[in-house]
């Protein structure tokens, strides 16, 4: 027989909502806080307990994201009026994030720096495959659009000068700034990072589209290219 343990008989110090209001959001780690958006659970399971299922499954919170109401609905315990909870939830900080991007002006390497401490770090430190993005600049550093122009493998992306300037050309970019991911966690540079770098530099150089950084995002922070004197 299968027991659980309700949420409400554990020691207040100890429940999501409790904790939140006593400590701040801060204070809670991922399960606490999807447990709060779940809500409740069922006759057998906790809203904890259905939380700790749901990350086991997708492995994070940004893993969640993007996943259909089929596909979080398959999780027993899970239907479909918690997985629109979790969908909105998810949207809401999604348009968080999108909305500091249009806010950003982007003019030195430290804006860089800020911006991927404020975006691209919370986008891409979680991802399980080796994820390529392009930011497009206008000429006062206001970002135009941002793009996925590659997804690779679990250690490597492969990224063709064509794909990134496309986009430059086709929307008037003055600047771009080239980000992606290790799944290691590791945001040291490899040799094929140092490589493609170069090479998009060069083509950047002759059409006239400055490469502002190259930033690689770890499990705990990122590496900057500008910054390592490597551009």
């Amino acid at each position: 027989m299968h027991y659980t343990t309700r949420i409400k008989d554990m020691p207040s110090n100890m429940r999501p909502r409790e904790k939140l209001a006593q400590l701040g959001p801060e204070q809670l780690n991922d399960h606490e806080l999807l447990a709060i958006i779940l809500g409740n659970g069922t006759r057998d399971t906790s809203a904890l307990e259905l939380a700790n299922q749901l990350l086991d499954t997708y492995s994070s919170l940004r893993h969640l994201q993007g996943k259909s109401i089929e596909e979080l609905t398959q999780i027993k315990g899970v239907g479909k009026a918690k997985a629109v909870t979790i969908i909105a939830a998810l949207e809401i900080g999604r348009r968080i994030i999108q909305d500091i991007e249009t806010k950003f002006l982007i003019r030195s390497p430290e804006d860089v720096q800020e911006y991927a401490d404020a975006v691209l770090v919370q986008e891409m430190r979680d991802y399980d495959r080796e994820h390529f993005l392009v930011l497009y600049l206008d000429r006062k550093g206001g970002v135009i659009t941002k793009e996925n122009v590659s997804i690779g493998g679990l250690h490597s992306s492969i990224v063709h000068p064509r794909e990134v300037f496309k986009t430059a050309v086709k929307r008037s970019a003055a600047s771009i700034i080239l980000a992606h991911n290790h799944p290691s966690g590791d945001s040291s540079p490899s040799r094929q990072d140092i490589e493609i770098t170069r090479r998009l530099t060069e083509a950047g150089r002759i059409m006239g589209i400055e490469i502002m950084d190259h930033v690689i995002i770890g499990e705990n922070g990122y590496c900057s290219f500008k910054e390592k004197g490597l551009i």
